[in-house]
Parts: structure tokens; sequence; C-alpha cells
């Protein structure tokens, strides 16, 4: 076993399964709670990889993964119940949506107006493409690796490796690769050291952003295990 795949065992070993995308139906219904997540903890769905289950929970999924770029989950979490409260969660009504109306339901996101540009874009495409490549994402305005390759990893369920800041952070720190390395570089290292499984990729990837909210924060207070392995 390489080091990025023993790196994984480890830290599914501290934080057990992440059970991420987190969904607004699971957290009304089941709960969905994981205990050993920082933050919030409804719409989760541990060892359970059977979602998305519905064309609905792809979509919010893939707006979720918009909405998120520069802010954290809990204002993206307001703003995908009060699209859900206002009938404005689903492809059709965001493209018929006027904008005053979806920008204030997604106000809590910020950058509201890109955002509100890029879902209705999104909603457009999603309408008609059903089941999109990675270049088509990264064709439409706003979407860029990270973006794309979420919704393709947790909506669509295609093993393709999600980099993100805590990634950089992390692994950098690590001595794996320089914090600038190129996106793409990354993602390369990461596929080559793993299995193509997109179960293991988002358990990874949620893996790591838990990690680094407990000892790569400012306010983290905990040592990193990691650096000791």
């Amino acid at each position: 076993m390489n080091q990025i795949h023993h790196i994984y065992k480890e830290l599914l070993k501290k934080y057990g399964h992440q059970g991420w995308w987190p969904l607004l139906d699971v957290a009304r219904k089941h709960a969905g709670k994981q205990p050993t997540k920082t933050g919030s903890v409804q719409g989760y769905h541990p060892g359970n990889y059977s979602y998305p289950q519905t064309d609905a929970q792809h979509f919010e999924i893939c707006t979720g993964a918009i909405l998120t770029q520069n802010t954290g989950w809990m204002n993206v979490e307001k703003a995908l119940v009060l699209l859900a409260d206002n009938g404005l969660l689903d492809p059709q009504s965001i493209v018929r949506a006027d904008d005053t109306t979806l920008k204030q339901a997604i106000k809590s996101a910020g950058y509201f107006n890109q955002k509100a540009k890029k879902l209705k874009i999104f909603a457009n495409f999603f309408l008609a493409e059903e089941k999109p490549t990675r270049k088509q994402l990264l064709s439409l305005w706003g979407i860029g690796p990270e973006t794309a390759d979420s919704i393709l990893l947790y909506a669509y369920k295609r093993p393709v490796f999600v980099v993100d800041a805590y990634t950089r952070r992390i692994f950098s720190r690590l001595g794996f690769f320089d914090i600038d390395t190129d996106y793409d570089e990354i993602q390369a290292l990461f596929e080559r050291s793993l299995p193509p499984d997109y179960r293991i990729y988002q358990e990874y990837h949620a893996l790591i952003v838990e990690h680094a909210k407990r000892c790569y924060m400012r306010t983290s207070t905990e040592p990193c295990f990691l650096e000791r392995i």
C-alpha cells in the first residue's frame, strides 16, 4: 500500500465514514447524523452509497456544489432550505424564476449575483444533458475543476478525485507537493495512488475536510497525527 492510500486508511480509522453529500430530505426524514462530523450533522448518510437516488437529489447535489464556492456549508445549507421552501430546488423552477427571487433565496451563500447566473446556466444544461462529461461541465460559465469534479463524484458517482484547498494545505505540509501545484497534477497523483472507486474518492475528500477542520484551521487545537505516520 502506498503512502497516500495508507493515509486514507488512517483517516477512515480515526474519523469513520462521513456520509457525504448531505441531502435535505435525508436530514428531514432520517436525521442522518454523523457524530464525528464537525459543524452541521444533518443530512449525512455514513456508509450508504446509494445516494443520490432521484433526479431531485442529483440536482440538489449539483446546486450545492455551485453554491459552496467560496463559502462554508452552513451558509449553503440555509440557501438550499430557502430554495426548497420556495419551490425553487429543481431545474425547471430555477430557469423560470425571476432574478430577484432567486438571488434572495441564495443570499446566505454569498456572491449571489454571480451564483444566480451560474444556477440558471447549469439548470438549462441539466435539463438538456443526462450524462455530462467533465469537458462539458468545464465549458459552463462559472464551473471550475473543483466544482465540476464534485458534481461528477457525488451526483454521478464518477471516480474523479476532488482537489480542494484543504487537500493542498494538508498534503503540501506532508511534503507530497508544493501548495501551488497544478490542480490536474495533484488529482493525477491521488488517482494513481488509489483504486478507481468512487466510494473511496468520496470518503477521502470528506475525510480531508474533516481532518483539516480539526487540525489545520486557525482555531484548531488538535495536532496533525498524519505527521507522525
